[in-house]
């Protein structure tokens, strides 16, 4: 009954990537500079929120974008704050609820360990050149063990040959998922053994997930937060 309930949950939020109009370009509390220098952004981008639209004002939301407002300025809550998917997601209010439910099952309540999810997300990321997802996620992934040497196999789309056979499946199922838009049997196969069908499911839905946020960040441009650097090597 979970999968049945979150897999379409998943497919709407990948689909709610439609913005409405913007509105208000002040400041949210709690924000006191511009997230990048204006100088080195696109001029359709706000200098405010750091993507293609203005955040939204907490008093202008209804509870569901409150909810995802608070949850946004939470520290600890959410890695990029609202210069993030979150700050777009007030856009989406409604979608914004479900998705932070799918999210926190997927990353933390699936049973998918810290370096499995990471290694899954950064290969997200990199198959789909996102760059603002990369920065984020990359930091996490040390955190939670990945080694450098690992993380630059994604980066750099080098061969899995002599990792250890986890982080191998994750990255070359990633890989063609992303890539090659065609899983053969036996990396299924391969994949199935090692995490059982079930998590085999939430692993695809979580790179599913960190897809569809990709999208959403590109839809918007997505600018990296002030003083980061990128570390894709995307042309």
């Amino acid at each position: 009954m979970l999968m049945q309930t979150i897999a379409p949950c998943l497919m709407g939020v990948l689909a709610a990537t439609a913005i409405a109009a913007a509105i208000s370009p002040s400041l949210p509390r709690g924000r006191t500079s511009s997230p990048s220098s204006e100088s080195n952004m696109p001029s359709d981008i706000d200098p405010q929120s750091g993507f293609r639209l203005p955040l939204l004002k907490r008093e202008d939301l209804d509870e569901a974008g409150k909810q995802t407002y608070d949850r946004a300025t939470t520290p600890g809550a959410t890695i990029a704050g609202l210069q993030g998917p979150a700050g777009v997601q007030l856009y989406s209010p409604r979608t914004a609820v479900h998705h932070a439910a799918i999210n926190r099952y997927l990353r933390f309540e699936a049973g998918l360990s810290p370096r499995v999810r990471e290694i899954a997300i950064l290969t997200t990321a990199r198959e789909l050149d996102s760059q603002f997802e990369w920065v984020a996620h990359e930091s996490e992934a040390l955190k939670e063990g990945v080694e450098q040497s690992v993380v630059d196999i994604i980066k750099h789309r080098r061969s899995t040959t002599g990792l250890e056979t986890a982080d191998a499946t994750v990255i070359e199922l990633g890989r063609q998922i992303w890539r090659d838009h065609k899983v053969s049997s036996e990396l299924f196969a391969r994949a199935k053994a090692l995490f059982g069908p079930h998590k085999l499911v939430d692993l695809v839905l979580l790179m599913g997930n960190y897809a569809g946020t990709a999208a959403l960040l590109a839809a918007v441009d997505m600018q990296l937060h002030k003083g980061k650097e990128p570390l894709l090597p995307i042309p």
